[in-house]
């Protein structure tokens, strides 16, 4: 790939540089806090500032993921999950990667078409091969003025040392296992080179690999578009027999049929046979029956899209079945969702339980419009289950779920004498809270006043670097620090 830059492109490789040290400075220092919100409003005045002057597309759902890229941004500064925290470290990247390249796309490209995944992926290719073009460049800038033997010798005695370096690091550590005499000498060799420290390195070259990343991405999405496979229509080749599919349809309809009726003789008469008790029936089955209405959904997306209905008959008769198939997933979904209350009836509130709880309500969304999209073929499944997946997600992350958990935990024990100190602690600062209102309440309970005065004695020795500033942990120090422990 040939690569001409101007005066420009050397001041934007400057600011790539910039948030390269910003990332690492955000990320690879403490526990992400408020540091993600400043990275991600440094990386778009970058990107804006590129792209001043071009004409984005997509505009309405670009605006909508944007705000969405920045909601989770702002929940690492609000609260802290642990499930979330992991999750996010993926998922922002992936929001910005799909954001950056869906509005800087052509607006004939639909981005809920598959033909989108193949532009995106050709981007990030396109990435990679400029990167390793722009080092040509650079080491044609380095070769001027350079005797070209000379140029020829450096350039074997690197690759030579890049070879050299993973080899070594094997060949060392093994010696290194074998005479402990070595070990203790090669311990003492960084002690006399103090010259340059191996985490400064490390950083830079974290520093380096963020600022091409950064600087290629971008340099592609503002070079000339990707057209050679733009498609006005996309045609899908693959297609699913009626009869097959129908046969499909009749005999698993029966099969959930014999399950309705068993669902309502057991769980909506309120009897119960066999030796289980409720608790233990509800948490033998809530999987099982979750996993089974997942499959449910993907033979109906499966039917909808890749099977010809283009005989009038057949059509109709896949609409009543996969109508039915849809309905009987209500069923299960309602069966799971009362072995589920059951269950948290009996064991208390956790943060898995009330995140099934709110996948199953998202499920129920999903089944009607999907209930929708049988009987009107124009509405569109993808655009639909990626932006309510969206929303959804977004939501999760900005509701402090761990609160309401906390809170239906006191609820229960003011109604019942009953709670789980431990599983308060092992929550994030929302059960250090929660655990001190239930020390207000009783300070009797066994194991509250011990695990305070751990947190106490953990939270106020804690040193935590401005990346990691977080409102909820803020609040749980002062009140912990208010709060006498007798």
């Amino acid at each position: 790939m040939e690569i001409k830059l101007n005066k420009l492109d050397w001041v934007f490789l400057l600011l790539c540089f910039v948030l390269g040290i910003a990332a690492e400075e955000s990320f690879f220092r403490d526990m992400i806090g408020i540091s993600y919100l400043v990275f991600i409003f440094l990386f778009y005045a970058v990107f804006y500032w590129r792209f001043r002057g071009f004409t984005c597309s997509h505009q309405r759902f670009g605006y909508l993921v944007l705000i969405c890229i920045w909601l989770l941004a702002i929940s690492y500064s609000i609260h802290i999950n642990q499930l979330f925290y992991a999750l996010n470290v993926l998922i922002i990247p992936a929001l910005v990667i799909f954001h950056l390249v869906l509005v800087t796309s052509q607006k004939s490209l639909p981005w809920s078409k598959p033909v989108f995944i193949q532009y995106l992926f050709l981007k990030l290719l396109a990435t990679f091969k400029y990167n390793i073009g722009f080092m040509a460049v650079l080491g044609k800038l380095f070769k001027q003025g350079v005797n070209e033997d000379k140029y020829v010798i450096w350039k074997k005695i690197s690759i030579g040392l890049l070879i050299s370096i993973p080899v070594l690091y094997v060949v060392l550590t093994l010696l290194m296992s074998a005479d402990s005499q070595f070990e203790r000498m090669m311990g003492e060799i960084p002690q006399l080179f103090q010259i340059v420290d191996a985490e400064d390195i490390m950083r830079m070259i974290v520093v380096l690999i963020f600022t091409f990343a950064f600087f290629g991405l971008l340099q592609v999405l503002f070079n000339k578009q990707i057209k050679a496979i733009i498609q006005k229509e996309y045609s899908q080749s693959f297609k699913i027999d009626a009869i097959i599919s129908i046969t499909v349809l009749v005999l698993i309809n029966a099969l959930y049929l014999l399950f309705t009726f068993v669902q309502f003789k057991y769980f909506f008469s309120g009897t119960l046979h066999g030796d289980f008790t409720y608790a233990e029936y509800a948490r033998k089955g809530f999987f099982e029956l979750l996993f089974v209405t997942m499959i449910n959904l993907s033979i109906t997306v499966l039917v909808l899209n890749f099977v010809d209905t283009s005989a009038s008959l057949m059509k109709r008769l896949t609409q009543i079945l996969l109508t039915a198939l849809v309905l009987s997933s209500g069923v299960m979904l309602s069966s799971a969702f009362m072995r589920l209350s059951m269950y948290e009836e009996a064991y208390g509130f956790t943060f898995i339980r009330f995140m099934a709880f709110s996948f199953m309500l998202f499920l129920a969304v999903i089944y009607l419009y999907t209930l929708f999209k049988i009987w009107i073929e124009k509405l569109s499944l993808f655009h639909f289950y990626f932006i309510s997946s969206l929303l959804y997600y977004t939501g999760m992350n900005l509701i402090d779920v761990e609160k309401i958990v906390v809170t239906k935990n006191i609820e229960r024990y003011e109604q019942t004498g009953k709670i789980d100190p431990v599983y308060l602690n092992s929550l994030s600062y929302s059960g250090v809270l929660g655990l001190m209102e239930l020390y207000e309440k009783n300070s009797e309970i066994p194991g509250v006043k011990e695990l305070l005065q751990e947190r106490k004695n953990n939270l106020s020795n804690e040193s935590v670097s401005w990346q990691s500033y977080n409102l909820k942990r803020e609040l749980a120090i002062k009140k912990l620090q208010k709060l006498e422990i007798k």
